[in-house]
């Protein structure tokens, strides 16, 4: 279900007109007692309406008995009965016509009770109303003056918006906003994700004006192309910044194949980020830094930034952040040597770091930074102070403030660092309040600049079109539906090969051999040297059964490895059924790659590429993306493996046929995207040759989905 409000979003959630509270409590202690203190003291205009069945009056309101009992209509009520009661009131908001429910109720999904969360959900949706929760601390507006959460009643109203899946964590940024002088639009709980979820509150929260970036705190995704969808429009818009817990290996789900061993949930959920343009955060500290200079500072107009210090260490120490956090320095020598030179020492340096050295006073700063300004080639600018006993500290907040200032006015953008003793931090702290980019370490300084860059980046590259290959979808499914009549979940070596062959994957010649003299005959008309291979439905990994027979040069050698492979096959897998062994053409050397396509169970399809062969799984260098992509995202994606070098010719060697990668890597995504009866496509190796002379996908696996999807 996905019910809108009429301007074609969930605005109503955020701006309602009328407002209950479902277990409405005059006991202090009580979170029924909070939240409607909070809405009662926060400003809101809208009618309120706390529902308790003992009636009397809470906070000088009238308390109704039941949610029915509300005069006129009701947009939003927030629930904070225990579990046991909430069907109840779900159903009494339902009669009410009630259009959203904030369940702030814990005790469901998140403690195993996913039955009683199920029931709540359909009892909602049979009324047409959608829920928030369950488990969550509630929703704050700023456009409705309202905070319906049990947290903090000092908010900052702002442009921020905060989407949190933590309810403790959720309550704790909200204080952590007030201190750090960090204004919000809105933040809002999604707790249990029962029905509303990230993607629906970007709905909102994207065209909101008021909003101008947006954080998330995210501990899972379920419907993840929707996701994607949603968050590739709004990073089209404005910043969108993440932060996900499950970093650590042990939240990676293992599957039958590479593709889905080394896609574990946080490495995908990273590129997805990546690909879909939102900055992913390691920290909250980092989310907040740049939350704050994100919102309230222009993106850089171009890519040429200049480093001004008073100190040479400071000065190399933030060369090095630049590197880190992808801020390209500018270099120009002569033409930094012409905007400089007036308003440098002459024992100073004009190269960038510009270096106004230990001597440098207020005066010297704004003679530099005025420089810097004046350029429209130079597109941002980070200033550097370390505490000197020649600068008049007394000096230095005006100095900072004013070019601040002078900065923010000509959308130009400039992050300080001040490094020094008591009165520089005191400084800091006080600028930090006043809303200047200002920090005491050099990375922390820069790192938000990064931010704003890889905004800028985004959008510039973006592209709404995606390359779609070709792909007969219906003779996929030829293939594959006696197979899934027989209750079998992968394909046979030989029928993996012809699902490459319809959809236009490079595969070397093949033949299924039953018995010796079809092995040797099959050799003959393929020509040697030939590759054989096991053809079991009981035998997934060939080579760790002995399965596999590589470089045949002649008949008797084909004779021996048919005997070998069998005798193998039969010794280490006892039982297994085997159909016969597949002989194929042995592929000439080239650069053995890993490429794959499979659906995620949380963000659907998505294709993988790395350095193929035996060593893959240990060697892990590997990247993914969501499919559909364009065929940049693709050159993006082969990029950014470290074996990505090898594909461009070392020592001597040509350039290998990245075309033919980047076209496989297309297919096998559409593939997936196309038919979701397949689960996993893994080819491994697929042997790229030298530029022009195109790819063969040597080792093909394809499992099918155990479950119709």
């Amino acid at each position: 279900m996905n019910r809108k409000d009429e301007d074609g979003n969930i605005r109503r959630l955020f701006e309602p007109r009328s407002i209950a509270v479902v277990g409405a409590s005059a006991d202090p202690g009580k979170i029924g007692y909070k939240i409607l203190e909070n809405i009662h003291s926060g400003g809101y205009a809208g009618r309120i309406a706390p529902v308790n069945p003992r009636g009397g009056e809470i906070l000088g309101l009238p308390v109704h008995e039941n949610v029915e009992a509300v005069p006129g209509e009701v947009d939003v009520a927030v629930i904070t009965v225990p579990a046991k009661f909430v069907r109840a009131a779900v159903e009494d908001c339902g009669r009410k016509g009630v259009k959203y429910l904030l369940v702030i109720t814990s005790g469901f999904s998140e403690v195993g009770n996913l039955r009683g969360e199920r029931e709540v959900v359909s009892l909602a949706r049979e009324a047409g109303m959608r829920i928030v929760g369950p488990n969550m601390f509630g929703i704050y507006s700023a456009a409705a003056s309202l905070n319906a959460t049990f947290g903090p009643s000092t908010i900052r109203p702002g442009g921020v918006a905060i989407i949190s899946q933590s309810g403790a964590l959720g309550l704790a940024m909200i204080g952590k906003t007030y201190t750090e002088n960090i204004g919000l639009s809105a933040i809002c709980s999604v707790g249990n994700k029962a029905d509303v979820d990230e993607a629906d509150l970007l709905e909102y929260l994207v065209p909101q004006e008021e909003t101008k970036v947006i954080l998330m705190y995210i501990e899972g995704v379920r419907e993840g192309e929707r996701f994607i969808k949603a968050l590739r429009e709004a990073t089209a818009v404005k910043p969108v910044i993440v932060v996900k817990s499950g970093r650590s290996a042990r939240g990676a789900a293992a599957a039958a194949s590479h593709t889905g061993s080394l896609a574990g949930s946080d490495r995908v959920f990273d590129a997805v980020a990546r690909q879909c343009g939102a900055l992913r955060a390691e920290t909250v500290k980092d989310a907040f830094d740049w939350c704050r200079y994100v919102s309230v500072n222009p993106l850089p107009r171009g890519e040429e930034t200049v480093i001004i210090t008073n100190g040479g260490g400071m000065g190399v120490l933030a060369t090095d952040a630049c590197e880190k956090f992808g801020i390209h320095l500018y270099d120009d020598l002569e033409v930094l040597k012409n905007i400089f030179s007036p308003v440098t020492p002459e024992f100073g340096s004009t190269r960038n770091p510009v270096d106004l050295t230990g001597g440098a006073e207020a005066g010297d700063y704004d003679r530099a930074l005025e420089a810097a300004l004046e350029r429209d080639d130079v597109h941002s600018v980070i200033a550097l102070y370390c505490e000197t006993a020649v600068f008049d500290a007394g000096k230095l907040p005006g100095m900072v403030h004013e070019n601040y200032r002078k900065y923010r006015e000509r959308e130009k953008p400039v992050t300080f660092s001040l490094f020094g003793g008591e009165s520089t931090e005191a400084t800091v702290s006080r600028l930090s309040r006043e809303q200047v980019p200002v920090f005491s370490d050099v990375y922390e300084a820069i790192s938000p600049l990064g931010a704003a860059y890889a905004c800028r980046r985004y959008r510039e590259s973006r592209k709404e079109a995606f390359d779609v290959p070709a792909v007969d979808r219906e003779a996929l499914r030829g293939i594959i539906g006696p197979i899934q009549a027989e209750g079998r979940h992968f394909l046979l070596a030989g029928e993996a090969q012809k699902l490459m062959g319809i959809s236009g994957v490079p595969v070397p010649r093949t033949r299924l051999a039953s018995t010796l003299g079809e092995a040797v005959e099959a050799s003959r008309d393929i020509g040697y040297p030939v590759v054989m291979k096991v053809v079991s439905r009981d035998i997934v990994h060939k080579s760790d059964a002995g399965g596999v027979a590589l470089d045949l040069d002649n008949e008797k050698e084909v004779m021996d490895a048919y005997e070998a492979i069998l005798q193998n096959c039969r010794t280490r897998v006892p039982g297994a059924r085997i159909q016969g062994v597949e002989v194929a053409e042995m592929v000439k050397g080239g650069t053995e790659m890993i490429a794959g396509a499979k659906i995620d169970p949380s963000f659907g399809p998505i294709v993988m590429v790395g350095l193929g062969g035996i060593y893959v799984e240990v060697m892990k260098d590997v990247a993914f993306r969501s499919y559909p992509l364009d065929r940049g995202e693709v050159l993006s994606m082969i990029r950014e493996i470290r074996s990505y070098p090898l594909l461009l010719g070392v020592r001597g060697e040509s350039p290998k046929d990245i075309r033919t990668l980047v076209d496989t890597i297309l297919l096998l995504g559409e593939m997936v995207f196309q038919c979701r009866e397949v689960s996993d496509i893994e080819i491994n190796p697929l042997v790229v040759y030298d530029e022009g002379r195109g790819a063969r996908a040597v080792d093909v696996r394809v499992l099918l989905a155990k479950e119709e999807r």
